[in-house]
């Protein structure tokens, strides 16, 4: 059998060490060792081809439309109710006549089932993107009423408190609370702050809360950030400060800002007693921004934030959700509806198994959609 020769050309000199020779057989061998391992590692992990989103209706029997707050459900959330950890919730802004600030419904999507009725409230609250979940077992929700659908004639509105079995057993009242645009929270247990992003003035404020299992009582308030701009918008109801997240180890407040197209970021946001004015700017990108409006934060620390489109609209990126880090560098955007203004209230969940789930509303259509991804 003939001789394989690797290596440089065919040298007279009896010091040349880079020339060797391998025989057929092993030079098979290899490579079909070679060939077969990538196989018999894939056996071993995860499936490569990711699951298929999971695109479910959000409009319930009464026909309310324009999915807006979404969130996930938290682990240690009281069972036998009628939403359990791993569901996610979201909420309804209009009315079955399209009706801007007139949405009445709360919509459940169970783990592995169809979506159901969470809760239904009274005629014209207009529930928001603020939209939060307690350990302790209690659902929390801005509504930003309006009599008419306008921006123009709209109401302060409020905070409500639902329990685990969807009934209404509070509401959050204060006058720092100027329509409640979209919130993030911090959960202690007995104790969580709530930061709400205000539509008619700009403003972002904590809600220091006491938690029990009768109810939630709002101990204090205190305005922690203003100056963004806001203005009522027919299409879009109001822009404004929207998304908010807030990060713990940093003890920072992320804020979306719709009409300055802009993240910025507030320090010492848990323990603020005063107004840190819009905070420090951290991304402002006119291509890939349009509108920046609610946000959430994935497993590898970057910012996900829904746009608009009625601010720096760009026809060739319909319906958004932009990827960034917190030094405001550019990673990636994701378009959910090639129609504009679909994008807008989004949640990520990481779960225990090594994988997230992502979730975001699709306006146009009044769908959710649901990817499971790879935490890490």
């Amino acid at each position: 059998m003939s001789n394989f020769v690797s290596g440089p050309g065919p040298s007279n000199s009896a010091g040349d060490s880079c020339r060797f020779t391998v025989s057929a057989a092993s030079l098979f061998a290899a490579v079909l060792f070679l060939m077969l391992l990538p196989a018999s590692l894939a056996a071993q992990s995860d499936p490569f081809l990711p699951l298929p989103v999971r695109a479910v209706s959000t409009v319930p029997s009464n026909g309310d439309v324009n999915p807006y707050g979404v969130a996930f459900v938290p682990r240690g959330f009281p069972t036998g109710g009628a939403a359990n950890t791993g569901d996610v919730l979201v909420s309804n802004f209009n009315n079955s006549n399209n009706l801007q600030g007139t949405g009445t419904t709360i919509i459940d999507l169970p783990f592995n089932g169809q979506p159901g009725l969470f809760f239904q409230g009274p005629v014209g609250l207009g529930l928001t993107t603020a939209l939060n979940i307690l350990h302790k077992g209690f659902v929390l929700v801005g509504n930003f009423p309006s009599p008419d659908g306008s921006c123009t004639d709209a109401g302060a509105g409020s905070i409500l408190v639902i329990n685990n079995q969807g009934q209404q057993v509070g509401t959050i009242t204060d006058k720092s609370i100027q329509g409640p645009w979209d919130s993030a929270l911090l959960d202690l247990g007995d104790f969580a702050e709530l930061f709400v992003a205000n539509g008619l003035n700009g403003t972002v404020v904590r809600l220091d809360l006491l938690v029990t299992s009768n109810g939630v009582k709002l101990l204090k308030s205190t305005q922690i950030a203003s100056g963004y701009q806001h203005a009522c918008d027919p299409v879009t109801f109001v822009d404004a400060p929207t998304g908010l997240v807030f990060d713990a180890f940093r003890n920072v407040l992320y804020v979306a800002s719709t009409m300055d197209n802009a993240i910025y970021a507030v320090s010492d946001a848990a323990f603020a007693s005063g107004d840190h004015g819009t905070g420090r700017l951290i991304y402002s990108d006119p291509l890939h921004l349009h509108g920046a409006l609610a946000m959430a934060q994935a497993p590898n620390g970057h910012l996900l934030v829904s746009n608009n489109d009625a601010i720096n609209s760009d026809p060739n990126h319909a319906s958004e959700i932009t990827e960034f880090t917190v030094n405001g560098q550019f990673v990636k955007q994701l378009s959910i509806d090639p129609s504009q203004g679909g994008s807008f209230g989004l949640a990520v969940e990481v779960q225990r198994n090594g994988f997230a789930q992502f979730a975001a509303v699709d306006d146009v259509t009044n769908n959710l959609l649901v990817w499971t991804l790879p935490a890490f």
